[in-house]
């Protein structure tokens, strides 16, 4: 994939240098074990029931109402970025901003206005406008701040977990060869900006308000085709970002297959336990994740991307 060279995006929050640590400043570890042995056995076990209580009925953390303060806290420490971390972030920022050119065309030809969203930078764990986020998790939108969070660490996974190599041949501009190839790793992020983009057209509101009042396994449904068409989205994406700098090489599409493939519900949990559980599927299988993004990169049509109004996906 070619991005030397392109514009990067101003929208960036990088907070690698922060960490999130087990106890904010209120109550240090040692305050509470002065707490509890005062207490003793049975005392200490009643605060722990009340505080769990606390915690699930009314969703208060009993360690902020000890100290006044958030049990999880970002402490902020000078990050020191590597050579490959810095030509990493540098691809992100490229693709970032190649979506937002791409939206802004598209929401323009619509009458629309595109709103950009951030994209922020962390690693272990962080802060959301959705609550606390682990890495764990993989990258993510949150709709109630309108960013893209992701920990590159991810990249890494993707290939030495998962097995998302990419072209190599052709990444010249991105030869760390610890990570996934660089058009699978723009996959990654323009999936996650299709969610902005549905939330934008309102589809985010939609699919929430109907998962609160459905079966677990009609919100995973629903669930699947949300995911389904953030993946039609990046396609989209890639098809016009295509036209406007022609960025891919040989090797590109077959990478971003590669990455669906490997991501899809079925293969994840065939990996896992060796069966599979449909009715839990919330991303979608391998085969569907991969035919819509091509139905985006193909069509590079917004209205060939309705996965909630077809009955086979």
């Amino acid at each position: 994939m070619r991005w030397k060279g392109r514009r990067e995006s101003n929208q960036v929050e990088d907070l690698r240098g922060n960490s999130g640590t087990g106890l904010g400043g209120g109550v240090a570890p040692l305050a509470l074990m002065a707490i509890f042995s005062r207490l003793g056995v049975k005392g200490t076990i009643v605060v722990v029931i009340l505080g769990l209580i606390v915690w699930k009925v009314f969703g208060i953390n009993p360690l902020a109402m000890l100290g006044g303060q958030s049990a999880t806290q970002q402490v902020s420490q000078p990050y020191q970025e590597s050579a490959e971390d810095a030509q990493t972030r540098q691809m992100v920022s490229v693709v970032l901003a190649d979506t937002e050119d791409t939206w802004q065309q598209i929401f323009a030809s619509a009458g629309k206005q595109y709103q950009k969203p951030m994209l922020v930078l962390f690693r272990n764990g962080v802060q959301s406008g959705c609550g606390a986020a682990q890495s764990a998790m993989g990258p993510f939108y949150c709709p109630a701040d309108q960013k893209v969070y992701i920990d590159l660490s991810f990249f890494q996974q993707m290939r030495q977990q998962m097995g998302i190599s990419g072209d190599q041949q052709n990444s010249a501009e991105n030869p760390n060869s610890n990570q996934a190839g660089d058009f699978a790793e723009a996959y990654v992020i323009a999936h996650e900006v299709g969610h902005h983009v549905q939330n934008l057209l309102g589809i985010s509101s939609q699919v929430q308000q109907a998962r609160q009042q459905a079966s677990e396994t009609q919100g995973n449904a629903l669930s699947v085709r949300q995911e389904l068409q953030a993946d039609c989205y990046a396609g989209v994406w890639a098809h016009h970002n295509q036209q406007r700098t022609q960025f891919l090489q040989a090797g590109d599409v077959e990478e971003a297959m590669d990455a669906a493939h490997k991501i899809g519900d079925d293969y994840l949990q065939k990996q896992a336990r060796g069966y599979v559980v449909p009715d839990s599927f919330t991303h979608g299988t391998s085969q569907q994740r991969a035919r819509w993004f091509n139905t985006g990169l193909n069509t590079g049509d917004l209205n060939q991307c309705d996965t909630f109004n077809i009955p086979q996906l």
